[in-house]
């Protein structure tokens, strides 16, 4: 899922930057309540996701640069941490949850 996800948002992301006017069209987002309600929403998420990337992540440079591509490409960041989260931890969900913090003693 993590996969699809990134490619999907990959695609629509690029299509977005070529077809569509970044300023025109997000202000007009942002001039609907709606609009407004979902950037809160979606910004929220992405604090939550990356709690979890700073908590998991033991460099300080690691984790800000996995935080600024967060709130710059969102959950296209989100899919490609949790692949490389997945493929780090070999099928341990102790790992895939807690990163170094999760290997034994």
């Amino acid at each position: 899922m993590a996969l699809i996800g990134f490619i999907i948002m990959l695609v629509s992301i690029t299509t977005a930057f070529i077809v569509g006017d970044f300023f025109q069209e997000g202000s007009a987002l942002l001039s609907l309540a709606w609009g407004k309600v979902s950037l809160i929403d979606v910004y929220i998420g992405f604090i939550i996701f990356c709690g979890w990337i700073i908590y998991r992540e033991q460099s300080v440079g690691r984790s800000l640069i996995w935080v600024i591509f967060m709130m710059i490409f969102g959950n296209m960041t989100a899919c490609l941490y949790v692949l490389i989260a997945l493929r780090q931890s070999r099928g341990d969900w102790s790992r895939f949850w807690l990163g170094d913090r999760g290997k034994p003693v």
